[in-house]
Parts: structure tokens; C-alpha cells; sequence
């Protein structure tokens, strides 16, 4: 049996992609950097920690972890996987997630699921929070 270990987003700027959603979510912090990581990025020619091909969010407690990949190509179609964020204030987090640099693709106040797309284009929806939530 397989256990979930870490969600990967393909990007084209791993560390500006990974602040944003470590903004976006209270639970994650972007990892920190010991010698033995700058070293070894070095080693690959990465000495500035802006240009990391691989940005890791951790979460603080149980979750998986959040990986921002650098890929050449661009995003060009709908993403056939995302994310839900849920919260108790949908209208207040569209506010602050596009202050964070989000755009509002689709309201459909009916649902209660708002769809909205990364600062690189991914889509993911606010969800109103919920008793199980």
C-alpha cells in the first residue's frame, strides 16, 4: 500500500511560486537551507538560493510536503489535479489570496467553490469551511 508523501507543482520560478503558497497556507513553511543543501546546490552551479530548481514546503504538523519544480515548458492547459483551500470568510481570502498575486478565474456563488489561479497560472479553488473542515 502507498501512502501520499508530497505534492509537486511544475514551475517556471520554484522560489517565488513557493512563498506564494506558503503565504496562501498557514500550515507550511518553506524549508531552510542548511550547508550540506547550499553546498550541494553549489555543486550544481545554483549560488543564488532565488534560482533553486526544487523549493520545498514543509508543514508543520502531518501533511504532505509541497514541492516547486523548474520545468522549461510553460503551462498550457487546465491542471487535471489541484487544490482546495477552505476557509470560515470565503470573500475576505479571495481578497488577501489576490492581494498574494491570485487571480479570480470563476465565482459560482451557488457551489460555494470560487476557482482561482496561481501567480504561474494553476488553478485552485476556495471553498467556504465547513463543520468537518
Amino acid at each position: 500500500m502507498a501512502l501520499l508523501a508530497d505534492l509537486v507543482f511544475d514551475c517556471s520560478h520554484p522560489a517565488s511560486l513557493a512563498r506564494f503558497w506558503q503565504a496562501v497556507l498557514d500550515d507550511y513553511t518553506i524549508a531552510p537551507y542548511d550547508e550540506a543543501e547550499i553546498a550541494r546546490l553549489a555543486g550544481l552551479g545554483v549560488y543564488d538560493l532565488e534560482d533553486d530548481p526544487t523549493v520545498l514546503l514543509k508543514p508543520h504538523g502531518p501533511g504532505p510536503r509541497i514541492w516547486f519544480q523548474l520545468v522549461p515548458e510553460a503551462k498550457v492547459a487546465k491542471n487535471r489535479v489541484h487544490l482546495d483551500v477552505s476557509t470560515p470568510d470565503v470573500a475576505a481570502e479571495i481578497a488577501r489570496l489576490q492581494a498574494l498575486g491570485a487571480i479570480l478565474a470563476t465565482n459560482q456563488p451557488p457551489t460555494g467553490v470560487t476557482v482561482m489561479r496561481d501567480p504561474q497560472g494553476n488553478e485552485f479553488c476556495v471553498i467556504p469551511q465547513g463543520p468537518s473542515s
